[in-house]
């Protein structure tokens, strides 16, 4: 039985990789020495986001701020609570409330979180929303689709090339120029946010 899920589970994680393989990447802004990309996804009117940084870091180091799941809320983007639910090996989940400007209702999320390591020492982190883990919440619209991956590349001299890339479904009702700014603020303030955590500055 673990065999065929994990044979389940490999299969699903191919599958995101060529989608998202397959996207085609636009620069759409640089700034900061962050260079977030954008491309539009079939049959949705959301564009998937990517976002690449490079940080002064060694490895574990990183690892060790983003595994801080609380204290993650203060550099992820709109980010107004986070915990960790279950951890079990290499997958985690984790509950997150979002704040929205008004008069955007609030959103939370549960993501299934699957970390592991490549043959080049790179880690990587594959994300996707389990919506119906707990039960919706009043006064939150729950997300429905987050399909995305944290990939941690080690460098020369103690840094480390990060890539930060994901496609949602937000749910509810979300005004266009709202959906545009996100895709290009969530990666951009996220890993903002994450490499001065990370750097101490």
């Amino acid at each position: 039985m673990q065999i065929v899920r994990f044979s389940a589970l490999l299969m699903t994680l191919c599958a995101v990789s060529v989608q998202a393989a397959d996207r085609q990447w636009q620069l759409a802004r640089e700034e900061d020495g962050i260079r977030v990309y954008l491309a539009d996804v079939p049959g949705s009117k959301y564009k998937a986001y990517r976002g690449v940084v490079t940080v002064k870091s060694d490895l574990p180091g990183l690892l060790a701020v983003q595994e801080d799941v609380a204290g993650s809320c203060a550099w992820i983007y709109s980010c107004q609570q986070q915990r960790l639910l279950k951890s079990e090996g290499e997958v985690s989940e984790l509950y997150t409330r979002f704040e929205m400007p008004w008069p955007v209702k609030a959103r939370d999320s549960i993501i299934e979180v699957t970390t592991h390591t490549e043959s080049d020492g790179s880690v990587t982190r594959q994300l996707k929303a389990v919506p119906g883990r707990l039960p919706e919440e009043g006064g939150f619209v729950r997300v429905q689709r987050v399909d995305g991956q944290w990939r941690l590349k080690p460098l020369e001299g103690d840094r480390v090339e990060v890539t930060y890339e994901a496609h949602t479904e937000p749910g509810g009702s979300v005004p266009s120029w709202l959906a545009n700014s996100f895709v290009v603020d969530a990666p951009l303030q996220t890993l903002k946010g994450l490499r001065a955590q990370v750097e101490g500055g």
